[in-house]
C-alpha cells in the first residue's frame, strides 16, 4: 500500500504514523533481504557438499590406482 499511495498517504489512511510504517517497511526489507541470503548460503553448501563427494571419490579411485601399481613393481 505504501509503495502505491506513498509512505505519508498510506500512514494517514491507516491511521498510523508515518515512522511506524517507516519501521516495518525497513524490517520487512531487513527479513527479505536475511532470506535471500540464507538461501544462497544453502545452495553454496549444497554445492560445497556435492564437490567433496566429487574429491572424496577421485581420492578414492587414486588410492586404489597407487596400491594396484605399487603391487606391480614388486
Amino acid at each position: 500500500m505504501a509503495e502505491k499511495l506513498g509512505v505519508l498517504s498510506a500512514a494517514k489512511e491507516l491511521g498510523l504514523h508515518d515512522s511506524q510504517l517507516y519501521t516495518w517497511m525497513a524490517k520487512a526489507r531487513s527479513e527479505r533481504n536475511r532470506s535471500e541470503l540464507e538461501r544462497e548460503k544453502e545452495s553454496e553448501i549444497v554445492r560445497l557438499k556435492r564437490q567433496l563427494a566429487e574429491q572424496a571419490e577421485e581420492l578414492a579411485i587414486a588410492k586404489k590406482f597407487a596400491v594396484y601399481f605399487a603391487r606391480s613393481l614388486k
